[in-house]
């Protein structure tokens, strides 16, 4: 009996510190949550995007920009365009599939995916850039490092875009001017404040 009274004592003061644990790891916790925020009121995440169906509107321009909570990249269509997939990780050559991750300055790479071609209907480029040649070079923008053409095959249309780190970022589709439309790529300058 004294054994079972003992082994009971035992085990609500083993209850107790593991109680007292999970408590102060759980005020900690909440502490560190209440004194951050997520930078800009930002929430993309950095998992992987994708969206809509191919289309056979060409590609017809690629032009970036700084704002005061991320950069962006605009890849801008000569028609209705919705589809892409874009997420972190090595990037390759349309066709060829040789690795872009040599040819780009970012510590991190997202593989950006176009639903769309970078040539016309006679299946002339409609972008003047060449495989692993830089399409901006960004060294100056906080998170942007460059953005690299991998080619267009079967319709599909690849950029590397090096950012300085795996950092939050979000897609969406814009349409205008006028006929064309444009997908854009925002990437957030950081996490946190």
């Amino acid at each position: 009996m004294r054994i079972r009274s003992a082994l009971t004592a035992l085990a609500v003061v083993l209850a107790g510190l593991v109680a007292g644990a999970g408590n102060g790891a759980a005020a900690s916790t909440t502490t560190a949550a209440a004194t951050t925020s997520p930078y800009c009121g930002i929430t993309w995440g950095s998992g992987e995007k994708s969206a809509g169906a191919l289309s056979s509107a060409p590609l017809v321009d690629v032009r970036t920009g700084r704002h005061d909570c991320y950069d962006r990249v605009v890849f801008e269509f000569a028609g209705p365009v919705d589809g892409y997939a874009v997420g972190y990780g090595e990037t390759w050559t349309e066709g060829e599939g040789l690795a872009l991750s040599p040819y780009t300055a970012g510590g991190a790479l997202l593989r950006v995916s176009l639903r769309a071609p970078a040539y016309d209907d006679s299946h002339v480029g409609t972008v003047p850039y060449r495989v692993g040649e830089h399409a901006a070079n960004l060294l100056r923008y906080p998170t942007l490092r460059d953005v690299v053409f991998g080619g267009s095959f079967e319709g599909y249309t690849t950029f590397a875009v090096g950012v300085r780190a795996r950092l939050p970022f979000r897609t969406f589709v814009l349409a205008g001017p006028g006929g064309h439309s444009r997908i854009v790529l925002d990437v957030a300058h950081q996490w946190q404040q």
